[in-house]
């Protein structure tokens, strides 16, 4: 607990931490402007001896000379001089010395009292550390208190024993728990230092309380919204109340993104677009806005959004390269490819920003190449990304064995998935894809050993339930056990349209007609998708509804001309778009 190392670099760490939070300039507070010297003959001597003792290699006899010297004139930055020499002379208990002498001689000095706390902490004495610690902050301004409680976990950070850290700053904050103006500040830290030591219901406790304290308070809505996977029942209706007030647009974003990753895009939107409109400047909005209009289907307004992202940039480039830029000019280059204006869905690529990710770049290259069947330099294109880490080695498999079988070279995909799967044989990813190939191929032994393999490995993952269960429903094989995988993947996954698909096709396989047409219609809805499309028009047609049918086998023509369910659907039934 002495080491210097420790004593030294915690105490730095926690001195700029408050610094910042409460600190509005370097001199201390406590010493007046200007005041008489109570620096006479002796003490200016016997300060010049302590110096020449710490200088020529003797700091405990030149700390002593000076902490005495700091007693008699009560001066604090000789005060701050003495525990200075005892943190470097490697001293940690001599530095706390210090520091208490300092808060004995000047009670009201609010710089000991930190001084205190950061050298209490760096020797582990945490009940000391929160005796010290309520005290700072009621001896601080009353307009500085909330600012200084929310800076308290990055001054607790370093404490290794987080449930006692967490205990020991709830003890000490109890007064500004209970004050409406420190109230939600103190709550929020109270949260954030419970997640940090793994008690999520006491953080999800803190959070609420934080909430009900102040509902305009940034902070519990902050904790809210990474905490919400862990409490939904608790926290959504919480978040949803807040969200209808006025919020900054950084913390509406950080809704919409949540509300995206539990599928539910029609409230994403909605906050994507009520950004746009309330605060038209604010950019990143723009980019998630229109990625999301093109998961979608909705091609057209997500160009609009997308260029406005686009036309934003110069304005924002003095800060630095926008965030999204690469997103939305890879979009855009995915929109226009759509359109067939090649030359164009080119320009957009190559105004990707130099530092993109080589791996998407690559993969939207090698995607306008392959649309204009240029397959030969695709391919290439992808072959050529370089591979510096085992991270991108495992990404640039992972897209050319995707690439590889949306070509009908499945063959190639096994074996380089292979060679790349011996490399990191723990990479669920590289297993994913293997099963995925292993069907292509009519592997479904292989197929089946690895998704199931899968499932154990990562029970709570839905994928590999829907893989295996919607494989045996397409090869109308064993369907009240594919039933049963489907529905334990949209247990996991209750919003994900693919799976909805999945087991609406169950359905049709097993007769259920107005089952699998209330599913597919539920799962298009949500995800216009082609290979959904295909489904969902086998079912219309099968029932007589030939015409609806129609209408949306040739709306997945539009969305994916080439999507090879599709395309088979309507070779079997002779349809002619």
């Amino acid at each position: 607990m002495k080491s210097w190392f420790k004593v030294a670099l915690m105490f730095l760490c926690v001195q700029s931490a408050w610094a910042q939070a409460v600190t509005p300039s370097a001199a201390p507070k406590d010493r007046p402007a200007a005041q008489k010297s109570a620096l006479d003959a002796m003490l200016f001597y016997q300060l010049l001896l302590g110096e020449l003792n710490v200088r020529g290699g003797a700091p405990g006899s030149g700390f002593s000379i000076i902490l005495d010297a700091a007693r008699k004139t009560k001066d604090p930055l000789v005060f701050q001089r003495a525990v200075d020499v005892a943190l470097q002379s490697r001293s940690g208990d001599a530095a706390l010395q210090a520091a208490q002498a300092w808060k004995s001689a000047i009670p009201e000095s609010t710089e000991a009292n930190r001084y205190l706390l950061q050298i209490l902490l760096a020797l582990n004495r945490l009940d000391e550390a929160g005796q010290a610690l309520s005290v700072s902050i009621r001896e601080l301004p009353a307009n500085e208190r909330a600012t200084a409680i929310a800076s308290i976990p990055r001054v607790f950070a370093r404490v290794q024993d987080k449930k006692l850290a967490a205990d020991t700053v709830e003890k000490a904050l109890q007064t500004a728990l209970k004050q409406a103006p420190t109230s939600a500040s103190a709550w929020t830290t109270v949260g954030r230092m419970r997640r940090e030591a793994g008690q999520l219901a006491l953080a999800v406790e803190a959070t609420r309380q934080g909430l009900l304290a102040d509902a305009t308070a940034s902070g519990p809505l902050v904790l809210a919204l990474s905490l919400v996977s862990a409490a939904p029942t608790e926290l959504w209706p919480l978040i949803h109340q807040a969200m209808r007030g006025p919020v900054s647009p950084d913390l509406r974003l950080g809704y919409a993104r949540l509300l995206i990753g539990q599928l539910s895009y029609t409230q994403a939107l909605e906050q994507l677009e009520k950004i746009n409109t309330d605060e038209p400047t604010f950019a990143d909005a723009w980019w998630v806005h229109g990625l999301l209009l093109i998961e979608t289907g909705q091609w057209q307004l997500a160009e609009q959004k997308l260029l406005k992202h686009v036309g934003m940039v110069p304005a924002l480039q003095d800060k630095g390269a926008p965030e999204g830029l690469t997103e939305s000019l890879m979009a855009l280059a995915q929109i226009a490819q759509r359109k067939g204006q090649w030359t164009q869905a080119q320009q957009w690529l190559a105004q990707v920003p130099a530092d993109a990710d080589p791996v998407k770049l690559a993969s939207r290259q090698a995607d306008l190449l392959s649309q204009q069947g240029r397959l030969d330099e695709a391919r290439l294109t992808l072959e050529r990304i370089r591979a510096n880490t085992p991270e991108l080695a495992i990404r640039k498999a992972l897209v050319q064995s995707q690439w590889l079988r949306d070509n009908k070279q499945a063959a190639d995909a096994y074996a380089l998935v292979k060679q790349s799967l011996a490399q990191h044989p723990q990479n669920t990813q590289l297993m994913s894809e293997l099963a995925m190939v292993s069907e292509k191929l009519k592997r479904f032994d292989e197929m089946e050993a690895l998704l199931r393999e899968l499932m154990k490995r990562k029970p709570d993952d839905p994928h590999a339930f829907n893989a295996l269960g919607y494989s045996l429903a397409d090869r109308n094989i064993r369907l009240p056990e594919a039933r049963e995988l489907i529905v334990r993947a949209l247990q996991l996954a209750p919003n994900d349209a693919y799976i909805q698909d999945s087991l609406g096709w169950v359905a049709f396989r097993q007769g259920q007609l107005a089952e699998a047409l209330q599913l597919l219609q539920t799962a298009y809805k949500a995800k216009p998708d082609a290979e959904i499309a295909a489904h969902l028009g086998e079912v219309l047609w099968v029932m007589g509804q030939r015409d609806a049918a129609a209408v949306i086998w040739r709306e997945g023509l539009l969305l994916k001309p080439d999507n090879e369910t599709l395309a088979e659907t309507l070779k079997r039934f002779q349809f002619k778009p």
